[in-house]
């Protein structure tokens, strides 16, 4: 099962991917099947929260519409807006968690031992083919970071790394869109990193139950067509297990809340000269079985 946000005339949607580029409107395929509004949550967390109960209703629906046909739009009659437009808490995500990665932004001596985290702030937050600001006015090295993102779908504290897998919803992608100069700067990363829509996100959040093995899963990122980045998760230093369980050890995780797990090597700041965006470059994120994540710069 693949779930979006959307927009369609003026109004905001949790669709389902059908056949093709087919997609479902589900709130309103609901209330036509069952009578009411609420058969359904209009709204991706509140899916996420209710679990099986939700994506059973779900596929209710899908069998239903597949009889009538009915409330099926084509991909391109839509405006996708984030999966989660709006998280409930900043994005966790992990940093230098492929080894080519942390030597191109530096020397073998910066390759972690423990997990690296930081966050992005839920400002940064915007949807498939949204313009990414260039924010001009206080940075002048734009990066990119193609990565695959982890949806928590369980709550859970203290989670060890053999359960950990199962405190998962799905899958997304996330661009970390990233200021060098602020990073350096600051000596930190959540001003370089928590630029307003600087978290391209999406398409598709897609249900853990369509991804055979999140340990093989290539990533590849264009800019304005050229590779940039082209990697797999086998490559992770630390695996989703272990940053799951790592996070949860003093720390509460939500279900809706949201991990990156971090980049491979191959971002502009890693060339020499580095390659930074500018406005009107397109960045193409793909990752296997999720699909892709396209963003250009205003």
């Amino acid at each position: 099962m693949k779930l979006a946000t959307v927009q369609y005339k003026g109004e905001t949607y949790v669709a389902a991917k059908g056949e093709g580029n087919k997609l479902l409107l589900l709130q309103p395929a609901a209330e036509k099947l069952a009578g009411h509004t609420d058969y359904i949550p209009n709204d991706m967390l509140a899916i996420i929260q209710s679990g099986e109960e939700a994506l059973a209703k779900i596929n209710e629906v899908f069998e239903w519409t597949k009889r009538t046909g009915e409330f099926l739009l084509d991909e391109d009659e839509v405006t996708f807006l984030a999966p989660i437009p709006k998280p409930s808490k900043n994005i966790f995500c992990v940093g230098k968690n492929y080894r080519d990665h942390a030597i191109e932004m530096g020397s073998e001596a910066d390759i972690p031992k423990h997990i690296m985290l930081f966050s992005k702030a839920p400002t940064t937050v915007i949807g498939h083919k949204e313009g990414i600001p260039n924010h001009s006015e206080v940075t002048n090295e734009l990066d990119y970071e193609g990565e695959l993102a982890v949806v928590i779908g369980k709550t859970g504290k203290a989670i060890p790394k053999e359960a950990a897998l199962d405190h998962i919803f799905g899958y997304t992608i996330i661009n970390d869109v990233t200021a060098r100069d602020l990073q350096a700067k600051h000596k930190q990363f959540l001003l370089g990193k928590s630029l307003d829509g600087s978290c391209p996100m999406g398409p598709y959040i897609v249900h853990k139950s369509l991804i055979e093995d999140p340990k093989v899963l290539d990533i590849v990122t264009k800019v304005n067509g050229e590779i940039r980045q082209k990697g797999n998760t086998s490559q992770f230093i630390f695996p989703i297990e272990e940053i799951i369980s790592v996070i949860s050890r003093g720390m509460t995780l939500e279900a809706g809340d949201i991990i990156a797990t971090g980049t491979p090597a191959g971002v502009g700041k890693g060339f020499n000269p580095p390659k930074f965006l500018k406005s009107g470059d397109v960045i193409e994120i793909s990752v296997q079985s999720i699909g892709t994540l396209q963003n250009s710069v205003q």
